[in-house]
């Protein structure tokens, strides 16, 4: 019997290269139609609701309380482990967790499907909204990404009461 391959045995490249395929398509022939200004912000939000609703997906099944919890998270599985994103790890502690995305193969994949100043809508737009839902108790900095030109992605994370 065939196996099918289910989101579930795809690394989150491979899905987010699944759902370009299908996205990219539909959001251009919109944003002919009605101009990207008018598009771009729908496709914004939507995909930040559907982040939220699976950034508490995952919640439920594993809760993120901690700092440690999280790096345990990101330097345990995910993308990280599957080799789509390069990071070095900046210095911490038990309420400072923090890394630097410095190779994104997100970025070469949305390049390669002419999709690359779709990029950031489709997929870093997602994290503000996913990790406050996955992780309520802690906070979540990001102020570039390499998918809008910069060097590196700087992902930091801060237990609630931590300067």
């Amino acid at each position: 019997m065939e196996r099918t391959a289910t989101g579930e045995d795809l690394t989150l490249l491979e899905r987010r290269r699944v759902e370009a395929g299908v996205l990219v398509p539909l959001i251009r022939a919109f944003q002919q139609e009605f101009g990207e200004e008018a598009v771009n912000p729908i496709v914004a939000r939507v995909i930040q609701e559907i982040a939220r609703e699976q950034g508490a997906e995952q919640r439920e099944r594993a809760a993120l309380n901690t700092v440690a919890d999280m790096r345990a998270r990101f330097m345990g599985g995910g993308p990280i482990s599957e080799g789509s994103l390069i990071v070095d790890v900046v210095p911490g502690d038990e309420t400072h967790f923090g890394f630097n995305v410095t190779t994104c193969k997100f970025v070469e994949m949305y390049n390669d499907m002419g999709a690359g100043d779709l990029g950031y809508l489709l997929s870093c737009n997602r994290d503000f909204a996913s990790f406050s839902a996955m992780a309520p108790n802690l906070k979540f900095d990001r102020t570039q990404t390499r998918m809008q030109g910069a060097s590196h992605c700087d992902f930091r994370y801060t237990a609630p009461g931590a300067e």
